[in-house]
Parts: C-alpha cells; structure tokens; sequence
C-alpha cells in the first residue's frame, strides 16, 4: 500500500492509509497511547489501543518517544476534537528510527534554541518559515523569468569592495588577500552589455559589527540589473517584485502564516496599494512635522529615523534621491542636483527596515573614478569596471534585495536569525 503525506491522508478524508513521520507529541495511559505524528506537510493524531494492534506494534507504542521516526497503517476518520480535525485509529505501528529524549521542551531559551538550531528546524513554526522561504526564492525567480530577465552569475571570490570597506571579509586567497562578496554589482554592471536584463540570488558577505535583530553576516541576495534603465524602470521593478512575491506567499501559504500568527492584515496593504514615493528631502520633513524627529540634511537615515518614518505608512514606502556623500560610488548624480543621487531604498512596514536598495548607475568615467578617491579608493583597482564605461555604455540600474528581511517582514519574525535555517552573526557561526 502506498505511503501517502499527512495532507494527502486527510485529503483523502476517509479509510485505510499508510503514514511515515515523526512522533510531534506522545501520550500514554495503560491500554491506549496517543501520538502526534508530523510529516513536511502537517501533522496528525494516531490512536494506539492496546486491544486493536498486535503485541509487536504495541511494544512499540508503549516505548516510544517524541522524535522516533515510524510507519503505521490504520483507518482515518474526521475528529473535530484533534489537533487538526482527523485522527487515525492504528492497525500497526512500526519503529524506523528510535529517539533519545529530546532536548527541546517548551520553555526553552532563545541561546539554547540557537545551540540546537538543528533541531530546531523540526519545529512546526520553523518549518512554516522554511516553506514560506521557499515559496519566496521560487516567486523571485519567476518574477525575472516572466519578465524576460537571464540568470547570471557572478563570483564570489572578489578583489575589490563595492559597498565599504569597514564590512568586508578578507579571505587568504593562495598567499593574496580577497574578499567574499558583498554584492554581484561590479561583475553585473559587465553582464548587461551581453544579456541586457539579468538577475540572481546568492550569498552575500557583511562584517558589519551588529547584534540588531536585522543583521546577518551571511545571507541571500537577489539582485538585478537592467540595460537601458530609467530610475524609476529601478523602483516599478522593485515594488513589482515585492507584490509578486508577497502574492505569491498568500496564495500558496496561508496555512504557514495560520501556525507563525501573522497578522495578514497587515500585509495586504502592500499587495493592493501602490507604493509611495518620496524624496529624501520628504523624509525629512514627514519626521520632522510628524514625528518629532529633527535630522540634520546629508546624514543618512538610521534604523530609529527609518523606524519612525514607516509609522506613516501601512505600506512599503520608497526613499529617493539620497545625499551623494552618504551613498556609493556608482550612484548617478541627478542633473538637477548634483548633491543628491538616483539612489533609493525600500522601507517594509512595521519597522522591518530597508529591504531593497537600488540606483541609476553613473555613467561618467571621471565621475566614477573622483568619488572612488573621494572614498580612499585607487581607480587603478577598478579598470574592469571602469572599461564599462570606455566602450560602449549605456543608462543602466539595478538593486538588491535582502532575502531574509522580506521573508521576516512576511513572517512576523522578532528578528531576521529566523528567517534562514543556520544563521551566521557576529557572534554565532555554529551550527
């Protein structure tokens, strides 16, 4: 007979199945054990009565402990009274793999939880966020395909830094020092003007010096970059991007936000509102009109400004034209001011931060090479990049997308080290 999912068994509502799983919870009394058995799709109760199952599958019921791996045969009937609304009345039960007793109980701390995080991932909130993270990489690649963009890789052993020094990794790369890659820009920035629009997402490397709930040292990255690209070609793609996404999660996962209690309410502004666009120069005026907040021109926005800004909205909001000292190299200056750039950034709602940054790129080789000395950069460590300017270019943009901060702000997660199975910070590269 075949093994059908938990989902599958209850789809099927009724009679004989074959199950697989985890023992999720253990009950036992003298004649009768109950037992949670949990699959990747669900989970549900099973009855072990001592007088319905034979001596060898009752041994094992009287034994058995949370995590034991088993297969079991029995009837399936609804039951408004279980966990979640079926139960299966067991004919045999068979041990496949046994347990030792498991080190995870309820109240345990966020430090042990974070030892265990191995075994953490069997949790049924984990596995929402693991399969609500799936559904997101999955959306971001069909967003780009659908739009005719080409997947393109670039490495991540990289000679040069793009976003700042002070948060690179240094890697001893047979006797001469590298760098793990902050972002694919540069090496993008080459690809255009073979494919013209491409994308991708891979790891990045940040030696930020941060314990905040946002920061990660290692995570994933979607990025684009777009050949013949106005800056707002760059925003309608990013706020394109985060609805496909997002519609794609409350189409397919409504049940993982069910188990993480996730206000969806408070997602589906962002699903059905355009976003609002406002300059720097707004930003400004809205804390200090709204929020009390005085921020002197040319700083950038901080986590506690960017915090208070986003209590306006109940939807993502786009910051544009930044201040040029406060931003990168590559950023095109706007013609009408040269003291700002056409650089922006996507705020998520609820004080989830900056999830898209982006930019028109310059595109004057001069430009280019004054603000890399104006960052204490030699030009001479650019001239790959730079020969993208000598031969040919174009107006081109592009941004990236932190995977891991729209996958907390689409969970409700406390902090971002819970939307990614392992995550590396400052303070934890294990397990």
């Amino acid at each position: 007979m075949q093994h059908l999912s938990i989902q599958g068994a209850m789809g099927q509502g009724s009679g004989k199945v074959n199950l697989r799983g985890w023992v999720y919870r253990e009950r036992k009394s003298k004649d009768i054990v109950f037992i949670v058995v949990r699959d990747s799709t669900n989970i549900i109760q099973c009855v072990v009565k001592q007088d319905s199952v034979d001596k060898g599958s009752w041994d094992v019921a009287e034994k058995i402990l949370v995590e034991c791996s088993v297969q079991l045969t029995g009837e399936i009937k609804e039951d408004k009274r279980a966990p979640t609304g079926y139960e299966v009345k067991v004919d045999k039960l068979e041990l496949v793999g046994g347990s030792e007793v498991f080190p995870i109980t309820k109240d345990q701390s966020v430090d042990f939880l974070a030892e265990v995080r191995h075994l953490w991932l069997r949790s049924r909130k984990m596995t929402a966020m693991l399969k609500i993270r799936s559904t997101v990489f999955g959306a971001i690649h069909g967003y780009f395909r659908g739009k005719g963009f080409y997947e393109f890789q670039s490495p991540i052993f990289q000679a040069t830094q793009c976003e700042g020094g002070s948060t690179l990794f240094s890697v001893n790369y047979f006797g001469k020092p590298v760098f793990l890659a902050q972002t694919w820009q540069l090496y993008a920035e080459a690809g255009i003007f073979s494919l013209e629009n491409i994308y991708c997402i891979a790891p990045s490397f940040r030696a930020e010096k941060s314990k905040t709930s946002r920061h990660l040292t290692e995570y994933w990255h979607a990025e684009m970059e777009m050949a013949w690209a106005t800056f707002e070609d760059i925003q309608d793609h990013g706020e394109g991007l985060i609805k496909h996404v997002l519609n794609k999660v409350l189409e397919n996962n409504m049940e993982e936000l069910k188990i993480l209690e996730r206000d969806v309410e408070k997602l589906k502004p962002t699903a059905e509102k355009p976003f609002p666009r406002i300059t720097y120069d707004d930003a400004l005026r809205i804390l200090r009109e709204k929020n009390s907040m005085k921020v002197e021109w040319g700083k950038d926005l901080r986590t506690i400004e960017e915090d208070e800004l986003v209590k306006n909205f109940d939807t993502f909001v786009i910051v544009t034209n930044y201040p040029k000292i406060v931003k990168a190299f590559y950023m095109k200056e706007n013609p009408s001011n040269p003291e700002v750039v056409y650089g922006c950034d996507f705020l998520a709602p609820e004080g989830y931060g900056e999830i898209i940054g982006g930019s028109e790129r310059e595109a004057d080789i001069e430009k280019i090479k004054q603000r890399l000395k104006d960052q204490g950069e030699d030009p001479k460590n650019y001239e790959f990049y730079l020969d993208t300017r000598r031969y040919g270019s174009v107006p081109h943009g592009g941004f990236g997308m932190g995977v891991e901060r729209l996958v907390s702000w689409i969970c409700g997660c406390e902090t971002i080290k819970d939307a990614i199975p392992f995550p590396r910070t400052m303070l934890r590269v294990t397990p």
